[in-house]
C-alpha cells in the first residue's frame, strides 16, 4: 500500500511574506527587512502607464478577451480550451472545492498547503498521497508541478496518464502550475482541453507583482462556464487586466527574466552550500535547504532582518527566495558567515 496521511478537518495554513509578524518578533533587527520567504521574482515587470479610466470605470468583456488572449499565446492553451482569469491561484483554489464537490480527494505531497485546507475545509476526505498511483482513485486530485517547496518536476507524459485514469471515473485532476513560467516545456497547458484536467497558473511570482492579485485557470469549456459563473462579474480588476495583457505579451522580458533567476538561484546555492546547507531542491525562484539547526539559522537570520521561510512538518528545512539587488545579497553574505551554532 502507498503510504499517505489523512486530513479530516482544514489546518492552519502558514504562509512566507508576514513581515508584520517579524517585525513584531523581531523588532531590534535592522531595516530594511530582506524579505526571502516567498518565492516571488524580485525583479519586477515594468508596469505600464494605466489610463485614468482604467481605475473610474469596471472592466469590460474586452479587457477580460485581450487579457485571456495574451494568456492562451503565452502559455500555449489549447485551442479547444478556455481561460478564466481570476484574483490569483490562490481565488481558484477556494472555489474549485465549491464549484466541483467531491467526497475523497487525494493531494500529491508534501505541497503548497491550502489545497487540502480548501479541500478538507468543503468537507472532503484529503489523503496526503507520496506517490502519484493514489491519485486515480480520489474523486478529485492535486498535483503541485513543479512542486512548492522541493521543486519536483512530474513529466507531463505521467501527469496525462494520470487523468486518464481519473477519466475513467469522471474524476477530476487539477494541476497547479504557479512556478510553471520559466519552464513552459513541462506544462500540461497544451492539454488543458481535456474534460478531466484543469490547470492553475499563477501571474504575480515570474512577473514581481503578486499584489496585482491575477490568476487564471485553464480547462474545457464546460468547467469554464461553471467556473465564470462562480466568480460573477468583474473578478479581476480593470488595472490588473491591462497589467496582466502588457506583461504576458512581452516574451523578451520573459526570457530575460527566466535567464537572471537562473543566475541569481546558481548564486544563492553557492552561498548556501558554503554554509554548510545541504540543498534539497527549488525552482529558479526559490532554493530549499536543509540543515539541523534550521530553526537557530532562521532565527539568526531574522534577527539581522533577513525573513526565510520555515516548515513546520520539516523542522530541518529553510526555503530562501532570491535576494532583489546587491545590497541585499551582501547583507545575506554577511549574515551566513556570521553564525555561531545556536
Amino acid at each position: 500500500m502507498t503510504a499517505h496521511s489523512t486530513i479530516g478537518a482544514a489546518p492552519t495554513v502558514a504562509h512566507g511574506g508576514r513581515l508584520d509578524a517579524a517585525r513584531r518578533l523581531y523588532p531590534d533587527a535592522p531595516q530594511p527587512w530582506i524579505d526571502l520567504s516567498t518565492g516571488v521574482n524580485p525583479r519586477a515587470y515594468p508596469l505600464p502607464l494605466l489610463a485614468d479610466e482604467v481605475f473610474a470605470r469596471l472592466p469590460d468583456d474586452d479587457a477580460f478577451a485581450a487579457l485571456e488572449s495574451a494568456a492562451r499565446r503565452d502559455y500555449g492553451v489549447a485551442a479547444g480550451a478556455d481561460i478564466v482569469a481570476g484574483g490569483g491561484a490562490q481565488a481558484f483554489i477556494q472555489l474549485l472545492p465549491r464549484v466541483f464537490p467531491a467526497k475523497r480527494v487525494a493531494v500529491l505531497g508534501l505541497t503548497y498547503a491550502e489545497h487540502a485546507a480548501c479541500w478538507a475545509a468543503s468537507g472532503a476526505q484529503v489523503d496526503i498521497a507520496e506517490t502519484l498511483d493514489v491519485l486515480a482513485d480520489a474523486d478529485v486530485a492535486v498535483i503541485v508541478n513543479p512542486n512548492n517547496p522541493d521543486g519536483r518536476f512530474i513529466e507531463p507524459e505521467q501527469i496525462l496518464s494520470t487523468a486518464r485514469l481519473m477519466a475513467r471515473r469522471d474524476g477530476l485532476l487539477i494541476v497547479d502550475e504557479s512556478f510553471m513560467d520559466f519552464t513552459p516545456e513541462k506544462s500540461v497547458a497544451r492539454f488543458a482541453n481535456d474534460n478531466a484536467l484543469i490547470v492553475l497558473r499563477s501571474f504575480g511570482k515570474a512577473y514581481g507583482l503578486p499584489g496585482v492579485r491575477l490568476g487564471f485557470a485553464l480547462s474545457s469549456r464546460s468547467r469554464a462556464a461553471k467556473l465564470r459563473a462562480a466568480l460573477g462579474p468583474w473578478a479581476v480588476s480593470g488595472p490588473a487586466l491591462v497589467i496582466g495583457a502588457c506583461a504576458l505579451a512581452d516574451e523578451a522580458w520573459r526570457a530575460g527574466a527566466a535567464q537572471d533567476c537562473a543566475r541569481d538561484a546558481a548564486r544563492l546555492d553557492a552561498l548556501l552550500t558554503q554554509a554548510s546547507f545541504q540543498l534539497i531542491g527549488g525552482t529558479t525562484l526559490y532554493r530549499l535547504a536543509a540543515h539541523p539547526r534550521a530553526a537557530c539559522w532562521f532565527a539568526h537570520l531574522a534577527s539581522r532582518g533577513v525573513l526565510t521561510r520555515a516548515f513546520a512538518e520539516k523542522p530541518d528545512w529553510l526555503r530562501f527566495g532570491l535576494p532583489g539587488n546587491d545590497a541585499a545579497w551582501s547583507r545575506l553574505a554577511e549574515a551566513l558567515g556570521k553564525f555561531d551554532g545556536g
